[in-house]
This record gives structure tokens, C-alpha cells and sequence, in this order.
């Protein structure tokens, strides 16, 4: 989406793993990436490189990788500041108790599943915001306001409420799949909207992801009409740009 001599913004499928890892040592973003010719910084390591911070599997959306070392740091260091917004469009089974939930609880990994994260007392510190854009039959379209950026995140705090991301076989919402419309393995979660201050002019960075086809789909399924899925750009048809952090 976007490309200069210090950074790139990725709209990443889902499928696509981001960087190689046991299991998935070739075909991942950073594998196309170096495949293409692309200059990336080093500061990630050579498996991680460029990477300042990454999404599931399964997971679609907006994703920024570092050219040069300087981006790399300045970029590491505001997301650790919190100046990197980053929000998802997410879709949960059941309906919150209000239109808005912070789930402010640490994570780890679930230590009888080393494969899965969980809420734990000693994990690391972890914050998300969730705003209610859409009430349906069974599910509520949210977004997600990442405060930080633990791994499956958003996954394990909804799930620790009872409410697991629509599709996420791993922490309880793979249930009803065929009611949901989706693919196998894919959940309902996309980085939609990512805004950042360039690391080396400082420009402010703006940047919107359109929901993906197969989620289109199933929010239409889910939403019980078919006129959802005819709608462009449903996100902003539900607000999803419009609210206050």
C-alpha cells in the first residue's frame, strides 16, 4: 500500500505466515519480501527482518515493515510508546454487556499448552479496547483498539470473556463455521486501520484496509442480509472510522 526508502505498509492476506519459523520456513512475507529485492533492516534478525510487528496466520490486514535500521528503531520505539494506532475489525459470538469493553489482563504462554497463550498472572502486561459497531442475531461486529501487541492478543482477551473471535479454532470460536460463512481455519479478525508518524520526516501516516472478500461475505451471512455484502466499504457504513479512541 504504501513504499519509500525507509518503510513499507503490507495489506497482508490471511494464510500467509509473516516470518520463518519451524514448520514454515519458506513462503512467508519476509521470504516475498527478500525475494523481491527488498532492502530490510537487519535490526529483527535475519528471519525478522524489517519486521516491527506482525499479525496471525490468519489474521489479514496492515502490517509495517522497516527498510532502513533507523526506521526500525524509531518505529520499535513508538509502538512501544503507544504512538502506533493500531485497530482491528473483529467479530465475536454472543454480545457484549455494553457497547464498550477494556480488557486490561496479562499474557503468557497457557503453560499446559505451550502452542496457545493465555491470561496469566505472571504474563506480560496487555490492554485492548473494544467498541460495539453492530449488534447481530448471534455475534457483535467490535473493534479493537491494541494498546499492545502480545501474541493472539486480541484472540485471548475476548476469549477470557467469553466471547471468542467468530472462527478462531484455537480459543473456543470455531463453532458454527457454516453459519459464519468462512473458510476453514480463517477467523474473523483484520487489521483495518493503522496511523503512524513517518520515523524519518515525521509526515503523519494514515492508512485503511477494506474488509477482505471472505469476510465480507460472512458479515453479510452473519448479518443476516444479503445488502451487506453488496455495501462497498461496510466498515465505514458501520462507523468503524468515525468513533473516538
Amino acid at each position: 500500500m504504501y513504499e519509500d526508502s525507509d518503510l513499507l505498509v503490507v495489506d497482508k492476506a490471511a494464510g500467509m505466515v509473516v516470518h520463518p519459523a519451524p514448520g514454515n520456513w519458506t513462503g512467508t512475507l519476509v521470504n516475498a519480501l527478500m525475494g523481491r529485492g527488498s532492502e530490510l533492516a537487519e535490526g529483527g534478525g535475519p528471519d525478522r527482518a524489517g519486521l516491527v510487528h506482525r499479525l496471525d496466520k490468519e489474521t489479514s490486514g496492515l502490517l509495517i515493515v522497516a527498510k532502513s535500521d533507523i526506521a526500525h528503531q524509531r518505529l520499535s520505539a513508538a509502538i512501544a510508546a503507544r504512538r502506533v494506532i493500531r485497530r482491528y475489525a473483529v467479530m465475536a459470538w454472543g454480545h457484549l454487556a455494553a457497547d464498550t469493553l477494556s480488557v486490561d489482563q496479562p499474557i503468557a504462554r497457557d503453560p499446559r499448552d505451550r502452542k496457545r497463550m493465555a491470561i496469566v498472572s505472571t504474563g506480560k502486561n496487555a490492554r485492548t479496547d473494544f467498541r460495539r459497531l453492530a449488534r447481530f442475531a448471534s455475534v457483535d461486529l467490535l473493534r479493537a483498539h491494541l494498546y499492545t501487541g502480545r501474541t493472539h492478543q486480541i484472540r485471548v482477551h475476548l476469549s477470557s470473556v467469553g466471547h471468542p473471535v467468530v472462527g478462531d479454532d484455537v480459543y473456543g470460536g470455531g463453532g458454527g463455521r457454516r453459519l459464519a460463512a468462512l473458510p476453514a481455519k480463517r477467523h474473523f479478525l483484520h487489521a483495518a486501520w493503522l496511523q503512524f508518524h513517518h520515523p524519518v520526516s515525521g509526515e503523519q501516516l494514515d492508512f485503511r484496509s477494506p474488509l477482505p472478500d471472505d469476510l465480507h461475505r460472512s458479515l453479510a451471512a452473519l448479518g443476516e442480509s444479503p445488502e451487506l455484502y453488496a455495501d462497498p466499504d461496510p466498515l465505514t457504513t458501520f462507523g468503524f472510522y468515525n468513533f473516538p479512541a
